[in-house]
């Protein structure tokens, strides 16, 4: 089931997205799925008539997952860390389909990383990684935004891939999904920069909710970023970044300097 979170006349809902590509409906869902449970109304709309937005704005946080690739880690000249590497993100870094990336001013090398999602479905603490799927409403696409000269000169990553914009989630949530075996592509202007597959992990995405759990109390609507495959590369102004997950969908997203 494909959740998706939508705006129609200024008016932000939650719906259900069904049917071929190029030929989607939505139909509206009753209030908050994520606390009220998946209810539909009679209210249905032409995905195409309305605008898609972030099908999640965390009410507490981002938790992202850093080096959870080796070729990844290789690439930028590192190792794989002994013990996962965790970071947090704001929930006012996340933005949702078509919606720009804004270039930070202080930074000059900013980074895509295409990567799958975890939203969380339900409070949660140190989780058993066999009761994993117990609390995962579903899985989304996402882009973890890189300041890289920051990340260097800052010596933590708060600024580096905390600034605004700097998380596109969406397009949807798919909420039936095994995450063990999944491609992950990443495209700047059109050209396939990023192809992994989630059997590539250094940690299984199980594994990794569970980890997490143990640091962190998990809220309803929380997002783990689960780590990106080799091929990033920096963004400028005037790019497309596109994040396609297989059995959830395409995120794209262009990029700007305000």
């Amino acid at each position: 089931m494909r959740i998706a979170r939508f705006v129609v006349d200024n008016d932000p809902m939650y719906g259900i997205v069904e049917g071929e590509d190029g030929n989607e409906v939505v139909t509206v869902i009753k209030g908050d799925p994520f606390f009220n449970g998946v209810e539909t109304t009679t209210i249905k709309y032409p995905l195409a008539d309305v605008r898609l937005v972030a099908p999640i704005i965390p009410r507490s946080k981002v938790i992202g997952v850093g080096r959870n690739f080796a070729e990844h880690a290789r690439e930028l000249g590192n190792e794989v860390p002994v013990h996962p590497l965790l970071f947090l993100k704001p929930n006012t870094s996340v933005v949702g389909p078509n919606e720009p990336i804004v270039m930070p001013e202080f930074s000059e090398e900013v980074s895509y990383e295409a990567e799958l999602c975890v939203v969380i479905g339900r409070i949660c603490k140190d989780v058993p990684e066999d009761r994993v799927d117990e609390v995962v409403f579903g899985y989304t696409c996402g882009n973890d935004l890189t300041a890289r000269d920051v990340q260097k000169t800052d010596g933590q990553w708060a600024r580096a891939k905390g600034f605004d914009t700097s998380a596109p989630l969406g397009p949807w949530i798919e909420t039936e999904l095994d995450p063990d075996d999944l491609t992950i592509q990443g495209r700047l202007n059109g050209e396939l920069r990023q192809d992994g597959n989630t059997n590539q992990m250094v940690r299984s995405v199980r594994e990794l909710v569970s980890i997490v759990s143990q640091a962190f109390t998990l809220l309803p609507g929380d997002v783990i970023m689960t780590g990106t495959p080799a091929g990033v590369g920096l963004l400028t102004e005037g790019d497309r970044y596109e994040v396609e997950i297989e059995g959830i969908g395409r995120l794209s997203n262009p990029v700007v300097r305000r």
